[in-house]
């Protein structure tokens, strides 16, 4: 199987990713933006110093510039490419897999993404030629970076009002949110529980994959323990958070787009708001409500700020606990610490608990995502779409999408293996669940 990803680089150290192809990467992804600078950071893990030292070689024999941002979040390498003006950033992670995975997140100026269909696929044509012997006449060079402070300023401008003296517990999964956190914290009056901010690739306490909700145990034990006013989980590169109220109770992140849209709909009344096509309808109604314009979107990180990008959207969300923020006119980015930021700033505003803020949101029922293997995937999605010709909605903005009045449902196609994932929600729980259980039936028996 192909390292190479619908959204980035990723495989197992040793058995499919090496310094040697971490070389071949770094030099392909040079030729292809053809501009310098290009800034690397990395993350903990224990292969990251080795494959971003190839990485990083690869680059500079190609004759580009490195800006060394050293350990640091995926997000302060999309600052930090806007920031520095960079060519191009390369983010050396894995995210929230296992610490024998590793892998490159890349993107071009003003961090846009690059992907499957952006550009990763011509980087991987270029790494797998047989590996060229002529180096750039002149060769790069590298100048060491350090970007805490500055990020933290950033971040905190997403806030539109003073930040709450509060008491929240962060569990940082031992990835790479606590490099960026503690500038920001530093500058905000709260009192915070620390978890696992220490960041150490091996994972000694649980992955760092606030999805699963096991790994949200700790913070939220640490809330009730504390009294804290919420709780929050970052992923191992800290593009993503996923957050637990004052009782620690885990609340889904489409329901925490819509909370977390209030204050950028403050900002600039009237706005466009994306939410990725999984979310429930409360989302696209509490948008609606703050005075927003909700508009639905593709799942993943490279279709969402694309269209935030074509539509001047200030805000987007996703169920996976990816939120982006226009922080500028030319800086689209997913951001967990902005996410944070952005959860403080509506708690200044309500006065109220999280929970009571969340309780109007569940008024809805959903499977949460749910994965089944197929063996004809397309004509299974054909089939289903058929035997729903007489609903009053149907999609193809990503895979197939139907709605009736009472309940949806969504299967979107896996990027790298024949299998559908299945969302839906109802207005009951017995609708949800006799809906649910038939379409899992239909799937499993083309399976």
């Amino acid at each position: 199987m192909s390292i190479f990803k619908a959204y980035d680089i990723r495989g197992l150290v040793g058995d499919e990713l090496g310094s040697e192809d971490a070389y071949a990467i770094g030099r392909a992804a040079a030729r292809f933006l053809a501009a310098s600078p290009l800034l690397v950071g990395r993350d903990a893990r224990p292969s990251s110093p080795a494959l971003g030292e190839a990485l990083v070689r690869g680059i500079l024999d190609e004759g580009a510039d490195v800006l060394d941002a050293g350990l640091v979040s995926t997000p302060m390498v999309y600052f930090g490419v806007e920031h520095m003006a960079a060519a191009g950033g390369i983010s050396v992670t894995a995210s929230h897999n296992p610490a024998r995975y590793n892998g490159f997140k890349l993107c071009r100026e003003h961090a846009i993404p690059i992907g499957a269909a952006s550009g990763l696929r011509e980087i991987e044509a270029i790494a797998r030629q047989a590996s060229d012997p002529v180096l750039a006449a002149r060769r790069g060079q590298r100048r060491e970076v350090y970007l805490g402070a500055e990020y933290a300023a950033h971040v905190a401008r997403i806030a539109t009002l003073p930040c709450p003296k509060l008491h929240v517990a962060i569990d940082c999964g031992n990835g790479m949110a606590a490099v960026g956190l503690e500038p920001l914290l530093a500058l905000l009056p709260l009192t915070v529980e620390r978890l696992y901010f220490e960041p150490d690739g091996s994972f000694p306490n649980h992955e760092a994959d606030p999805l699963k909700e096991e790994n949200l145990r700790d913070v939220a034990e640490a809330v009730k323990r504390t009294g804290a006013d919420f709780g929050v989980a970052f992923d191992g590169d800290a593009d993503r958070a996923v957050f637990v109220d004052e009782a620690g109770r885990p609340i889904s992140s489409d329901l925490m787009t819509a909370l977390l849209a209030a204050p950028q709909l403050r900002r600039c009344p009237g706005g466009r708001v994306l939410y990725d096509l999984r979310s429930s309808r409360a989302t696209r109604e509490a948008i609606e409500a703050a005075g927003g314009v909700a508009e639905m979107c593709r799942v993943g990180h490279s279709f969402v700020k694309a269209a935030m990008r074509e539509s001047g959207a200030l805000f987007g969300g996703e169920l996976s606990g990816h939120f982006y923020f226009r922080f500028s006119d030319t800086l689209v980015a997913d951001d967990g610490c902005a996410a944070f930021v952005a959860l403080l700033d509506v708690l200044a505003s309500e006065h109220r608990p999280l929970s009571e803020l969340v309780a109007p949101l569940r008024r809805y029922f959903a499977t949460g995502e749910i994965n089944r293997p197929v063996k004809d995937v397309d004509a299974l999605l054909r089939a289903i779409e058929a035997e729903h010709a007489d609903a009053p909605a149907l999609s193809h903005l990503d895979g197939l999408r139907v709605e009736y009045p009472e309940w949806w449902f969504s299967l979107r196609p896996s990027n790298t293996e024949p299998m559908l994932r299945l969302n839906l929600e109802a207005t009951t729980q017995e609708r949800m669940t006799r809906e649910r259980d038939r379409l899992l039936a239909r799937i499993e028996a083309s399976a």
